[in-house]
């Protein structure tokens, strides 16, 4: 079978919000009376530290498909003002949603137990402020939130092909950037940082065969596999990752906004930037090149996300083990894209409704387990009770 990116459509539900005139959508998405439709018809789930687990109404799948939200829609009514990162989210705050996800990915793996058959991810996006809130691809929901995700392997061997030049599986050149430029100084700059449950990959070892992704990512091993989750030191690499990964991001593109500007402020590994990145040529001479054709090309300048933009996620590959792998997002591909997958959400009411029984056992069943760890307390909903 050819391997390569696939479309697969997924059937919803229409969602009944009326828009207030005069608002776009994503502009409405972002407000607390949003989120308050979210919680009464959606959520399943929710604790005194403000995080909502709920369904997806406009799911990437309908196999497995929920999400947690940091939910300050009622306490930051500024949405620009929100944590969109896991580094900016309160230490009390991140314990519990990190144990939330532990017990979430551990329910998808005992469920969905064969690699053959299904590809299970779980992870997070970067939502900064960088764009204005009406600009195409700006988030829906500008607050930080998780994905879980499960799709059938099955679904996707017979799906066809994606277009390969789809922006957000390339990810708007941006991605080839990093890869095409710098791979080498990335690499060296990730393996200064001190891990002892995350390993490197081997460059292709980790992609899933049917579509061929991630592509050019650094990637990591999970040793231990699922019971590393329950280690706190798992997730406070998890966190050394994502935070190598800004001090990366920021380092380049201060320099591509200004020739030989200073180190950023508050950055994580200042030795590692000084020693790795700002006195290396190649990442130097591509913060040129990047500078000089931002000069000279509005169109090109206009995309690029200034402040550090990116997808983190953990999914199983083929061979069963646990992957972490975080990519260099400065346009904005989705999530599932990321091991591609493009998803084609399509309005069908009839066909929604055949798969939400199954859908909805499973997310009451994860559920019952959050509230059994002392994670939240049920949410009722028309669609069912809070116990």
């Amino acid at each position: 079978m050819q391997s390569g990116p696939r479309e697969i459509v997924t059937p919803f539900r229409p969602i009944p919000l009326d828009v207030p005139e005069g608002m776009a959508p994503n502009e409405f998405f972002n407000s607390a009376e949003n989120l308050n439709d979210l919680v009464n018809n959606n959520g399943l789930l929710q604790n005194p530290e403000g995080l909502l687990l709920y369904r997806k109404a406009l799911g990437h799948s309908n196999e497995f498909d929920t999400s947690i939200i940091y939910n300050t829609s009622q306490s930051i009514l500024d949405p620009l003002g929100r944590p969109v990162r896991r580094t900016q989210v309160p230490e009390p705050v991140k314990h519990v949603w990190n144990r939330m996800n532990q017990v979430i990915v551990e329910y998808m793996l005992e469920r969905y137990a064969d690699p053959d058959e299904t590809l299970v991810l779980a992870g997070e996006a970067s939502l900064d402020a960088t764009w204005p809130l009406t600009s195409p691809g700006v988030p829906s929901i500008r607050m930080l939130h998780n994905h879980f995700i499960v799709f059938n392997k099955a679904q996707l061997r017979t799906a066809p092909l994606a277009d390969i030049n789809n922006p957000n599986l390339t990810d708007g050149g941006q991605h080839s950037l990093f890869q095409v430029y710098m791979r080498e100084v990335y690499r060296e700059f990730f393996a200064g940082i001190d891990l002892q449950i995350l390993k490197p990959c081997e460059e292709g070892s980790c992609r899933i065969a049917l579509t061929g992704y991630p592509q050019g990512l650094p990637s990591w091993e999970i040793q231990g596999g699922v019971a590393a989750l329950k280690e706190i030191r798992f997730w406070k690499e998890y966190d050394t990752l994502l935070k190598g990964f800004i001090d990366f991001y920021r380092s380049f593109f201060s320099q591509v906004s200004t020739r030989n500007a200073a180190m950023p402020r508050d950055i994580y590994f200042p030795d590692l930037v000084e020693n790795k990145l700002l006195f290396n040529n190649d990442f130097l001479m591509t913060a040129k090149m990047v500078r000089a054709r931002c000069i000279h090309d509005a169109k090109y300048a206009n995309a690029i996300r200034w402040q550090p933009a990116f997808k983190q996620l953990i999914y199983r590959n083929d061979a069963g083990k646990l992957i972490v792998t975080i990519s260099q997002n400065s346009i904005g591909n989705a999530i599932t894209e990321l091991l591609g997958v493009v998803v084609n959400r399509k309005p069908d009411a009839n066909a929604y409704a055949r798969a939400e029984p199954a859908l909805i056992e499973q997310l009451l069943e994860v559920r019952r387990r959050l509230v059994e760890a002392d994670l939240g307390e049920g949410i009722a909903t028309p669609h069912w009770d809070a116990n």
